[in-house]
């Protein structure tokens, strides 16, 4: 793993713990209830998408929750750059992950194919 790799793994653990705390500081109770999985920076560490849990959300409160998040995002981006002292942040990108839910479906289909 080279320095460059290294930052960006640091830049993205560091994202995975400031932005539930800046969403924990917002006066909307339910972006306190979303779950945050894990925060993928690109190269340049100029974007990031911060993947939801979506288990325990409607597809109504889903299209709310991102709603609610697109517009939170430069108070959380704010709050990032005032904590760690950066020059910039990067531009967030929020949605729900859905491998969890896709891994279960073939997990499912396994179980299925193997009783027959």
């Amino acid at each position: 793993m080279n320095e460059a790799e290294i930052k960006l793994k640091r830049t993205e653990s560091l994202l995975l713990e400031l932005i539930p705390e800046a969403l924990s500081s917002l006066n909307d109770k339910r972006l306190h209830e979303i779950d945050i999985l894990e925060v993928k920076c690109s190269r340049g560490r100029s974007d990031a998408k911060v993947y939801l849990n979506p288990s325990s959300l409607t597809e109504q409160e889903k299209r709310d929750s991102l709603k609610l998040l697109r517009k939170a995002r430069p108070i959380v981006e704010t709050f990032c750059l005032k904590d760690q002292g950066w020059y910039r942040c990067p531009k967030l990108t929020f949605e729900f992950d859905e491998q969890l839910k896709k891994s279960q479906d073939i997990e499912a289909l396994f179980k299925k194919i193997a009783k027959d």
